[in-house]
Order: C-alpha cells, then sequence, then structure tokens
C-alpha cells in the first residue's frame, strides 16, 4: 500500500497502473472534480476510449451531484457513446475510487494544500472488498439515459409555452404579446424557466429541453 500526494506524483508513480488496464476499469466518484488534473484526465480518458475493444469493460459510477450543469451532462453521454458504462447512484458515495483489472486499487483521499491524498493498494482482500462494494452499488445504481428521462422538471402550459416561444425564434416583445403578458413578467419567466432547466443561457435552455423531451 503506498500514500501519495496530489495528481502529479499520481500519474508519475502510478500511471502505468492505470494505462495497464486490459479486461476491466471502473471508477466510483462523487463528482467530476476528482480526477480533475489534466495529467490524470488524460490516463483515464485513455482508459475510458478503450471500452469500445473487444472484451475490455469500463464503467463509471456517479452521484447526482456529477450531473449538476449540462456540460457535466454532455460529457457524460459522450463518454457512454463511446462504450463506457454510466450510472448514477442515490446512495451517497463516500470515497472516490478506481479498480483496475480488479487486482488494483486507486482510493483518493481527502484535499489538501498540496493536492489530494490517494492510496494505491494491490492486496487482493482490500480490492476485492471493495470490487464487491462497487458491484453491489452499481446494481442498484441507475443508468445514466433513465435517470435522466426521470429528472425532468415539472413544467406548466405557461412555461411550455414560453419553451415554445424560444424555440420559434420570436423577439421577446412579440413573444410577450403573443402570450398576453408585459414584456418585463415575460422576461421573468424565461428568467425562472432557464432555472427550473438548470441552463445558464437561452441556448442551454433549448438544449436541455431537447435531452429531456420537452417541446421547443
Amino acid at each position: 500500500m503506498v500514500s501519495i500526494q496530489g495528481d502529479a506524483e499520481l500519474i508519475a508513480r502510478a500511471g502505468h497502473l492505470i494505462e495497464s488496464a486490459r479486461t476491466e476499469f471502473v471508477c466510483a466518484a462523487r463528482d467530476m472534480r476528482t480526477w480533475s488534473q489534466p495529467e490524470a484526465m488524460c490516463a483515464i480518458r485513455n482508459r475510458v476510449r478503450a471500452a469500445a475493444s473487444t472484451g475490455f469493460t469500463c464503467r463509471k459510477l456517479l452521484s447526482p451531484v456529477a450531473l449538476a450543469d449540462e456540460q457535466a451532462r454532455a460529457h457524460l453521454r459522450q463518454v457512454q457513446r463511446n462504450g463506457t458504462g454510466v450510472r448514477i447512484s442515490g446512495s451517497p458515495l463516500p470515497h472516490e475510487t478506481i479498480v483496475i483489472d480488479q487486482r488494483v486499487m486507486i482510493l483518493a483521499g481527502r484535499e489538501t494544500p498540496g493536492g489530494r491524498e490517494y492510496t494505491v493498494t494491490t492486496s487482493q482482500v482490500l480490492v476485492d472488498g471493495v470490487h464487491s462494494l462497487f458491484r453491489a452499488v452499481w446494481d442498484s445504481a441507475v443508468e445514466l439515459d433513465a435517470y435522466l428521462r426521470d429528472d425532468v422538471p415539472h413544467l406548466d402550459a405557461d412555461s411550455r409555452l414560453i419553451l415554445q416561444a424560444l424555440g420559434s425564434g420570436a423577439t421577446d416583445e412579440s413573444a410577450a404579446r403573443r402570450l398576453g403578458v408585459s414584456l418585463r413578467t415575460y422576461r421573468r419567466r424565461v428568467a425562472e424557466l432557464m432555472t427550473k432547466l438548470e441552463a445558464d443561457s437561452r441556448f442551454q435552455a433549448g438544449m436541455r429541453a431537447a435531452e429531456l423531451g420537452l417541446p421547443a
């Protein structure tokens, strides 16, 4: 068992272990920031891409907070299209973990001023135990697409009309007249709709609506 400080040291001392994955690569994380440094992400991304290879299994298990923004959702949808299984767990994920070929485990610890602490172990007892826990949570977790479908916000009739107005490209003034409300009220409702759709812009609102199967 080896303790490592920061992503740079992780890649320097354990990067070859990540790159050596041949049969299975599984990753559990609370959010998208755990393996955030370019060096770590590059090594992990190489293994994720290998999911398309015959006989290679790649899985990512995440908590709902990982879907907090559209960029993260888009990234995970692309990862899934590349062949990686992605599921969302309703149970808390106390530790971010990578298990490689069921023989090596990398456990992310707490953040420190010098970077996140990691523990790397090849202890078969520990690896098997954590891998079994991963499988148990994985089996009860929800597929990404199913989770996103169920994560549809409730939109009343006025909100759907506003969404249609945004999709039509109408100006705020003409949309407000069409809906029979003041310009100020229309813009306030647009802002409320964007918040409900977790969108930072009107374009993002349209993209999110399309993702959720809402009328645009």
